[in-house]
């Protein structure tokens, strides 16, 4: 098992590296005079080739990148060019709002789908068909039209939620479930739509196995083949898909925050990102990506605890 985790870590880092450096060679491409920008259209061009030279955009993209990884491998993730701020306190500000709404949305994707898939696939029939309308019509929705729907109905007619705005949970811990709650289920329908469906057929796979008929023959009760024995081997390609989901929330969490107003990593990209802010945009991107490869390796690990078969691949 632990050679199985190395393999996995030290493939999370290599794609960091690769990650980063096709970022920054990307971000390097457009022919954009950030010192114009920052200087304005009347400085003269002498202050204005000063201010890139400060910056070191007059080193070649190579050298430039070589010089932003070391500086982030010992934790120094520079400075904003427009705000002067230090980007690893900027991004920190920001980061629980955001890690706020993952923890919630994974954890709500994860009791809402594994409770609709195994009551769709043990039950069968009407329900069955039920659970299916729901993940169809709930992946099939818009995002925004699902977010702006709940808003109307939670935060305008009923006034249970807020509508705008965010509470830290230092602050108080009632507050900040009140304003996270609206933008977790907004970002939760589509997933349960997905994962549920992916529960639902592994859950139906497992069931028509011999050894589960055997384990009916036996007498023994159906809530504990099912949750001892189909639960254990119907997981993996549930939590797989669960682990592809997380790569969707990010993108969905830049509309939701945006529609609750919440000062988390996905306003926060829209923003430094219509500037051309660099050192910011790479430190969100190294953080998205780390986010991924971190929750990746805890599904390859569960995966790896469930089936043994599958440390060797």
């Amino acid at each position: 098992m632990l050679n199985f985790i190395a393999r996995r870590i030290a493939a999370g880092a290599l794609l960091l590296v690769v990650i980063s450096f096709l970022s920054y060679l990307l971000l390097s491409i457009p022919d954009v005079d950030v010192g114009r920008q920052l200087l304005g259209q009347s400085a003269d061009q002498a202050a204005v080739d000063a201010k890139n030279a400060s910056l070191g955009l007059d080193r070649p993209v190579l050298e430039q990148y070589t010089d932003w990884l070391m500086h982030a491998v010992r934790g120094d993730l520079g400075t904003s060019w427009f705000t002067s701020e230090d980007v690893g306190d900027a991004v920190a500000g920001r980061l629980p709002v955001t890690a706020s709404l993952m923890l919630g949305v994974t954890l709500v994707t994860t009791a809402v789908s594994f409770l609709l898939g195994v009551w769709a696939a043990v039950r069968r029939g009407a329900v069955d068909r039920f659970v299916q309308i729901l993940g169809v019509v709930g992946y099939a929705l818009p995002g925004f039209l699902v977010t702006l729907v709940i808003v109307l109905v939670f935060a305008v007619n009923l006034n249970w939620f807020p509508a705008i705005g965010y509470t830290a949970f230092t602050e108080s811990p009632a507050g900040w479930l009140s304003t996270v709650t609206l933008p977790v289920l907004s970002l939760s329908v589509a997933s349960v739509a997905g994962v549920s469906q992916q529960v639902r057929g592994a859950v139906i796979d497992v069931l028509r196995q011999d050894y589960v008929r055997t384990l009916r023959a036996r007498g023994l009760p159906a809530s504990r083949i099912v949750l001892r024995h189909v639960l254990r081997n119907a997981s993996a390609p549930a939590l797989s898909v669960l682990g592809m989901q997380f790569v969707g929330l990010l993108g969905g969490a830049v509309l939701v925050e945006q529609i609750f107003g919440l000062p988390g990593i996905g306003s926060m990209t829209v923003t430094y990102t219509a500037r051309g802010d660099i050192p910011v945009i790479m430190a969100l991107v190294m953080l998205t990506v780390a986010g991924v490869v971190l929750i990746n390796l805890l599904v390859d690990i569960m995966i790896g605890w469930l089936n043994p078969k599958a440390r060797v691949a």
